[in-house]
């Protein structure tokens, strides 16, 4: 068992951070209209620490952001010294008889959930209910939510952590979505084709029932990354976060509607989507780097918003990269590799670039056993549940290093014969893909960048590697200074 997390929610990660010297408050009055943007896009893109703006133009409270914007940020938000140990002890739990394929992926979950983790545990008074605002009280500008973009339609809260039933199973989903504010009641709900909360409102409105909904912001560090976490829906992401935290989660039931959400969380907005009522929602400059379009979307209606008594703002800057969200995906490559091995045994290693925002490209080395071995791997990928969004798969040697983007790109304009080497094929992309003619689906291509064998038909002889032998490799480091270099 892992040892205690050390973080009970969002205030004690940020003094953890402030702490190490890794926070930086920031004290002037910032306006949350482009500005906090700017300042934190800066910040990003240095490496620099993570920031609380104590005094934003908008709302009532300060605003944390820049949280997870490096890998050794988001492995201090997990509680560990490295993304790797995560995915290692996940490794170490999943036995090899376990059945291969999707079904596997689904089984090892589920394995962990039940040997690593315990379910929420119900508490029946919370921080997030210290302060509550019910009916013509309830006011969404008390909060500091920000326009990152001049072309934006408005006010977005980006890390709201929201909370949805199936109709029907009763079973839980928690999702990350962006929240266009409409007014100072009503939320636009950014529910993407592809996304559980989607199904569970579509059943809702086949039953032509209301979908009660609550969103949670500001939770502590590991509920955050478990609500954007790419599980399969049949697993409780809060089981996942107990996994992750070495204990159970504190949750409490709302106020007004029949789903619980984090104790210990500084906001909680409460309310209901209504069947068939939708709203323009964007345009919003998404992670993609570009706008977003307008498109109907749910509506939610809050009718009940509680807070704790000093409440802090969570949000997230989105963007061209480098922004924040590239700590939380690289957890997610580090976290699953163990999982998506299982899926596809023959995987060494694999590495999302951060250029690639997720979806637009996927590098993965193999070990190479058998003709057209590298076809077979790019199949498997655009079939595994969210990867099957993947819009390019380089795929290299075992021996190539796939977080090495120069040896990576060296493999991949070298070896390779675009009249072999290429696959082009159709399928699903990303809901905010911008360069799909039809929306949903588009154009793939996989690049085969492995040492091709005799029997794939290339029969003049691949050549060796022009390397230097470690022996004359060790002499000169030893002789290095006599050199004068």
């Amino acid at each position: 068992m892992a040892a205690k997390f050390p973080y009970g929610d969002l205030g004690e990660f940020l003094a953890a951070l402030e702490a190490d010297g890794d926070l930086k408050r920031v004290t002037a009055p910032v306006d949350t209209n482009l500005e906090i943007s700017e300042i934190t896009q800066r910040v990003v893109r240095e490496g620099g620490p993570a920031l609380l703006f104590e005094n934003p133009t908008r709302g009532d409270m300060p605003i944390a952001i820049n949280l997870f914007g490096t890998p050794q940020r988001m492995a201090k938000a997990l509680g560990v010294n490295d993304l790797d140990e995560v995915g290692a002890r996940i490794g170490a739990l999943v036995k090899p008889e376990l059945p291969v394929g999707f079904a596997g992926i689904r089984e090892g979950l589920g394995k962990l959930m039940q040997l690593k983790s315990l379910p929420p545990k119900k508490v029946r008074s919370a921080p997030c209910q210290q302060v509550v605002y019910k009916g013509k009280d309830v006011d969404l500008n008390r909060l500091p939510g920000l326009q990152t973009w001049p072309g934006d339609g408005g006010i977005f809260h980006n890390f709201g952590l929201t909370h949805t039933k199936h109709p029907e199973t009763g079973k839980r989903n928690l999702g990350l979505y962006r929240l266009q504010q409409h007014d100072s009641k009503t939320l636009g709900m950014h529910w993407q084709i592809h996304k559980d909360s989607t199904a569970h409102h579509a059943v809702a409105e086949r039953r032509g029932e209301r979908l009660p909904v609550a969103v949670a912001i500001g939770a502590d560090p590991v509920v955050n990354y478990a609500a954007g976490a790419p599980l399969p829906g049949d697993i409780d992401e809060y089981l996942f976060a107990g996994f992750l935290r070495g204990e159970r989660v504190e949750m409490v039931d709302c106020l007004t509607v029949p789903l619980q959400v984090p104790a210990n969380a500084q906001i909680i907005l409460e309310g209901y989507v209504e069947p068939g009522e939708r709203l323009p929602e964007g345009p919003f400059g998404d992670h993609t780097g570009f706008y977003t379009p307008i498109e109907p979307f749910p509506v939610l209606h809050i009718e009940c918003m509680t807070t704790r008594r000093d409440p802090v703002y969570h949000s997230i800057i989105t963007s061209k990269p480098p922004q924040e969200d590239y700590g939380l995906g690289k957890a997610t490559e580090r976290i699953f590799l163990p999982l998506l091995k299982l899926l596809i045994p023959d995987i060494v290693d694999y590495n999302m670039p951060e250029p690639g925002v997720f979806h637009n490209c996927v590098i993965v080395s193999i070990r190479k056993r058998y003709p057209k071995h590298a076809q077979k791997i790019m199949n498997a990928i655009w079939g595994a549940h969210l990867l099957s969004l993947a819009k390019l798969i380089v795929v290299v040697d075992e021996d190539c290093d796939v977080h090495d983007l120069n040896e990576v790109a060296w493999r991949a304009f070298g070896n390779v014969d675009y009249s072999r080497d290429l696959v082009v094929t159709e399928g699903p992309v990303d809901h905010l893909d911008h360069a799909s003619y039809q929306q949903f689906w588009g154009g793939k291509a996989g690049i085969d960048a492995t040492a091709k064998l005799p029997t794939e038909g290339y029969t003049r002889g691949w050549p060796h590697e022009a390397t230097m032998p470690s022996a004359i490799k060790a002499t000169v480091d030893s002789r290095w200074a006599e050199y004068g270099l």
